[in-house]
């Protein structure tokens, strides 16, 4: 079934078409991209903002420096190898436990040192960064995720991405990696999106591969018990990524270390529209809500205005 254009107006759906022009080009400074293109810059940028963001073990820029893999890795069972620069989860190589020189996948699927450095070195010559470009490879401690998530998750760390208008949330979805998505939160790798209600942190619906899911795949939970920890937490810390880096349409992704708490894993100047079927609901009739706002709002004012605003509104909203 196909809906028409009118009816997808009518319910708020956003589009690619408006998503680009009315969404990025009017409220993204694209001088301001770098800062979210380049994980290490964003990284760094939210040091400096003391914001929190899984600890980076090291970084590797030139192909002379493959061997030092060996020195950064050595009494590491988990660790987390990406491109500064790319995207889609292109490229991520996540090791969840090692024996001697051998390492597990979270599939349960081996690779060896040396197949480590190729992947670095494919890294470093650009084969998963934007636009082919020559790229720096990052080492990041593997986060120790919430066991609230056992349930709900293979292998692999879950994360929230939450949708930021003018700095507000939005709106929320967790994604929860599965087999098929060897363990990453990348939902065109078959992850799990699970909408959450933008005022609570409780689980809405749930889609994979954009058709409705009631259980994990893997696991075989139901999503509907689901409520996310730290919730009012996590949404001051992504309103704070707009102060940061003055994004108006920004994609916030979070993940929760059981011993550190919400971390930001990574920023997102063109985020997806995949997070709406997640939700069952249009984006646009929120953004209409956002823009009666008041200006110069702090971060923390901004959460209790959409905290007030959308738990008296978001139960009425039409479902898709």
């Amino acid at each position: 079934m196909f809906a028409n254009p009118f009816k997808l107006k009518k319910l708020g759906v956003l589009g690619m078409n408006r998503r680009n022009v009315y969404c990025i080009a009017e409220h993204n400074d694209r001088r301001k991209y770098p800062l979210v293109d380049n994980k290490l810059k964003t990284k760094i940028l939210a040091q400096e903002a003391n914001i929190a963001v899984p600890k980076l073990l090291g970084t590797l820029s030139l192909q002379s420096e493959v061997r030092k893999i060996e020195h950064i890795l050595k009494g590491l069972n988990g660790f987390v190898i990406k491109p500064a620069q790319g995207s889609g989860g292109k490229g991520i190589l996540v090791v969840t436990s090692r024996k001697d020189d051998l390492f597990f996948k979270p599939g349960g699927e081996s690779i060896s040192f040396r197949e480590i450095k190729q992947h670095i070195s494919n890294t470093l010559s650009g084969l998963y960064s934007l636009g082919g470009k020559v790229d720096v490879v990052m080492i990041e401690q593997l986060v120790e995720f919430d066991p609230i998530f056992d349930k709900y998750s293979f292998e692999g760390v879950p994360d929230i991405r939450i949708i930021l208008y003018k700095g507000f949330p939005a709106m929320a979805m967790l994604r929860c990696s599965t087999k098929a998505s060897d363990g990453k939160a990348n939902l065109h790798q078959g992850a799990v999106g699970v909408g959450i209600d933008i005022t609570t942190g409780k689980a809405l619906s749930a889609v994979q591969y954009n058709k409705p899911v009631i259980k994990h795949p893997d696991t075989g939970y139901d999503f509907s018990e689901l409520s996310i920890s730290h919730w009012k937490n996590m949404l001051e810390l992504s309103a704070r990524c707009y102060d940061m880096t003055k994004l108006g349409y920004l994609g916030v992704d979070i993940v929760i270390d059981q011993y550190l708490g919400p971390l930001i894993l990574e920023l997102n100047a063109r985020p997806g529209l995949a997070i709406q079927i997640a939700n069952q609901k249009g984006i646009l009739k929120r953004f209409e809500r956002i823009d009666t706002a008041p200006a110069y709002l702090t971060a923390y004012e901004r959460i209790d205005f959409i905290l007030e605003q959308f738990g008296k509104n978001i139960q009425l909203e039409f479902k898709l």
